[in-house]
């Protein structure tokens, strides 16, 4: 091993303090590490402010060279940014407001400064000349990669009913569609089951929601598999949609290990990124999971947890052979913690095999939480790989005994196995064998009623 040189910066479990950024005392805000991507010879980052433009100075674009030396970028400017993407026609990376070539040239898009800017996508007809752009409070524009011009396309407050406060948070093409979530979840939301949150999709004609609860982030393996995730939540458990041309979407469960995520507020910002090469992770409700790039059988089977953690991690990438993990620390927004000083936010820096270092994978949640059923109607497939003890909680609100066949698909293609039949009156727990375990779970009423069943993982 090498030793470091007498210049090397002062390194304490993989964060380098010389390489946190700060924002200003007056006003103090949340000040958060939103996008991060290795380009033109740097790791070039955005940082965001709680709401819009001016709320805190010190934020901006900043870039880290190889020596691990932090330059906050002439060109910068104060708002609040969380997209990228590389425009490959143009050559050219999107993040936050800014543009940039090749050689490192930043140009600012005038116009989206004073947006909160979460997405950008590439073009459902013009790939080679346009980019779409999303805005946390809706906004949808259409912008020319080669003059910057802006052209907002839609309010998507108005296009999908969204009443009260907004919160979209990320947009996808792919397959002839854009996709786009909302991620509005607040505390008046749990009793519903429903919030103002979207997943919702567009093919260049019209608009359409596919669901109505929380969704935070979309992902897609481009050119390895032909899967398109969305990752959101409800108050029975994290969710995992998925598309595919030949079935289209399919709904998955997965657990939460964490409830300090649930709120949109502090939903900041579940990712999939790809690492390493061709290797996608995706960060959600507070545990990090393998997730496969391909499909199989028109079915989705090898996401494993990793491992469980409370880190709000804005973004992730892969710089220099290394797993760059960007935060957000420390949060006083309109000096709402009078407990929080300076506003700042670090990075991590490490190996992605180090995310097994962190903590256990440990998780809850299931199928139903006060869900009106059908007989005879399978739930969706909840994941039940990669944690040690499982128990199962059935509750039911039923005039008599209802059974439930628990199935599960160990192969993770679809092809559902009886485990047990249990049955439920009013209340009934099942504690699987140590060791046992399957891709997924579900499972089948035999009557209509109420139901709330829920899986805890130790």
């Amino acid at each position: 091993m090498t030793p470091p040189s007498p210049t090397a910066p002062l390194t304490i479990s993989g964060v380098v303090p010389s390489a946190a950024v700060k924002a200003d005392h007056v006003p103090r805000s949340e000040t958060g590490i939103g996008a991060l991507m290795p380009w033109a010879d740097r790791l070039w980052f955005v940082t965001y402010v709680a709401h819009k433009a001016p709320t805190g100075g010190g934020t901006g674009l900043f870039t880290l060279d190889d020596d691990l030396q932090l330059t906050k970028h002439p060109a910068s400017v104060v708002g609040t940014y969380a997209n990228r993407i590389v425009h490959h026609e143009s050559n050219q990376l999107f993040i936050g407001p800014h543009v940039i070539d090749v050689e490192g040239n930043v140009r600012t898009i005038d116009a989206l400064v004073d947006h909160r800017l979460t997405a950008t996508c590439r073009h459902l007809t013009d790939p080679a000349n346009k980019v779409y752009t999303l805005g946390m409070e809706g906004e949808f524009f259409e912008v020319d990669v080669h003059t910057l011009e802006v052209t907002q396309l839609f309010d998507l407050l108005e296009v999908l009913d969204v009443r009260g406060y907004p919160h979209f948070k990320d947009a996808i093409s792919r397959h002839g569609r854009v996709v786009v979530c909302n991620n509005s979840y607040y505390d008046k939301d749990f009793p519903t089951g429903e919030s103002e949150g979207r997943l919702a999709e567009w093919d260049g004609t019209e608009w359409r929601t596919l669901a109505r609860t929380q969704f935070n982030t979309l992902g897609s393996a481009n050119g390895i598999g032909d899967a398109l995730f969305a990752v959101g939540q409800d108050r029975a458990s994290a969710l995992l949609h998925v598309y595919l041309p030949e079935t289209g979407w399919k709904v998955y469960r997965l657990p939460k290990s964490t409830h300090t995520q649930d709120h949109a507020f502090t939903t900041e910002w579940p990712r999939i990124r790809e690492v390493e090469s061709e290797r996608l992770l995706l960060d959600a409700s507070g545990t990090y999971f393998e997730l496969p790039a391909m499909t199989y059988g028109s079915s989705v089977w090898g996401i494993r947890p990793i491992s469980s953690h409370l880190r709000v991690v804005g973004d992730f990438c892969s710089w220099n052979g290394l797993l760059v993990m960007a935060g957000d620390q420390t949060t006083p927004i309109r000096d709402s913690n009078p407990h929080a000083g300076q506003p700042q936010a670090g990075l991590w820096f490490g190996k992605t095999d180090d995310l097994w270092s962190f903590g256990k994978p440990q998780g809850w949640g299931g199928p139903w939480w006060e869900d009106d059923v059908e007989a005879g109607v399978p739930s969706d497939p909840y994941l039940m790989t990669g944690y040690d003890q499982k128990c199962l909680h059935l509750t039911t609100e039923a005039a008599g005994p209802v059974e439930f066949a628990v199935e599960v698909d160990f192969m993770g293609t679809g092809q559902w196995r009886r485990y047990r039949t249990l049955t439920v009156d009013s209340y009934e727990c099942l504690v699987f064998p140590p060791g046992f375990s399957a891709h997924w779970v579900r499972l089948v009423p035999s009557s209509s009623c109420r139901v709330t069943a829920q899986l805890f993982y130790t």
